[in-house]
C-alpha cells in the first residue's frame, strides 16, 4: 500500500508511510508528523524494513529534516533499529525513562547514546517546529512504560498499540462493529487490564480528537468512529481480567 496523507494545510502534514510489512511478520505502521521543515517520525520500526522506511521518510520530507523520534515502547517492531535512524540522522529520540537503559541492547553505538532521552512517567510537551505536541502517558496499554502522541494541528492521536488491528486489510476503519472482530483477541491478550484502559479513556476524552491512528492495522477516521473505539475500549476486559483460570500446572 502506497502512503497515505492523513491530514496536510500547506505548512503542517501527517503521513502514513507505505506499508513494507510482509506475511511472515507482525504488520507495522510507520508515521509521519512534518511542521515546516522539521519532522518526526513515530516508532520506526525494525531493521528488516529499515532501508525502506528511512527511504519513504526523507522522499516525504522534502528536503525537510529528521527533528525526533518518538518511541511509543520498547518492542522490536518500534525501536530495534534505533541505532540506524541516530547515526543516518541528527535527530533526538524518545522513550520511556523505563526503557533508555534496556534499548542499548539493540545495539546502540555509544557516540548516540547521549541523543536517547527519557520521558518522565507523567508525559511532557514536545515542540516540533511551531506545533507543540502533547506526549500523554499510557501506560500498561500493553508496555509498563508507554506514551501516545497527541497532535492538536492534526488533531490526530497517536494510539501505539491501542486501537491496533494487526492484519486488517484497509488502511481505514469504514464500519465499527464489522471491525470489532479484528480488534478483540489483540486487546484481549496484549492490554494490561480494563482499569487501565478506562483511565486512558477519560484522559482522551478531553482532547478533541478527529482522528485515531494505531501503530498496526487500521486508521479511525472521525470523532464518530473514535467515540465508538472509545466506548468498546472502556467496556472490554482484557489482560489480567481474563487470566485468573490460566494459572495452572501443566498437564502430564
Amino acid at each position: 500500500m502506497t502512503a497515505l496523507t492523513l491530514f496536510d494545510n500547506g505548512h503542517h502534514r501527517n503521513i502514513l508511510l507505505e506499508d513494507f510489512s510482509e506475511d511472515s511478520v507482525v504488520q507495522s505502521s510507520q508515521h509521519l508528523i512534518i511542521d515546516g521543515t522539521d519532522a518526526m517520525i513515530l516508532d520506526p520500526g525494525g531493521h528488516r524494513f529499515y532501508r525502506q522506511v528511512m527511504s519513504a521518510t526523507m522522499s516525504a520530507l522534502k528536503g525537510g529534516k529528521l527533528t525526533h523520534i518518538f518511541l511509543s515502547h520498547q518492542d522490536p517492531d518500534v525501536a530495534s533499529a534505533l541505532n540506524g535512524w541516530l547515526t543516518t540522522t541528527e535527530a533526538t529520540a524518545w522513550a520511556s525513562v523505563l526503557w533508555t537503559r534496556f534499548m542499548p541492547h539493540f545495539g546502540m553505538d555509544r557516540f548516540v547514546a547521549q541523543r536517547l532521552k527519557g520521558i518522565p512517567d507523567e508525559g511532557m510537551r514536545l515542540m516540533l517546529g511551531q506545533c507543540e505536541l502533547c506526549i500523554l502517558p499510557a501506560h500498561f496499554l500493553h508496555s509498563p512504560g508507554n506514551f501516545h502522541v497527541y497532535d492538536p494541528v492534526s488533531r490526530i492521536l497517536y494510539s501505539g498499540d491501542l486501537g491496533a488491528s494487526p492484519g486488517a486489510q484497509a488502511r481505514e476503519v469504514a464500519d465499527f462493529a464489522a471491525h470489532v472482530p479484528q480488534l478483540e483477541a489483540f486487546h484481549r491478550r496484549y492490554m494490561a487490564s480494563r482499569k487501565a484502559a478506562q483511565a486512558w479513556v477519560r484522559m482522551v476524552r478531553t482532547l478533541h480528537v478527529e482522528v485515531m491512528a494505531p501503530q498496526h492495522g487500521a486508521v479511525f477516521r472521525g470523532p464518530a468512529l473514535v467515540a465508538e473505539f472509545l466506548a468498546w475500549c472502556e467496556e472490554t476486559d482484557c489482560g489480567v481480567d481474563l487470566i485468573a483460570d490460566t494459572y495452572r500446572v501443566p498437564a502430564k
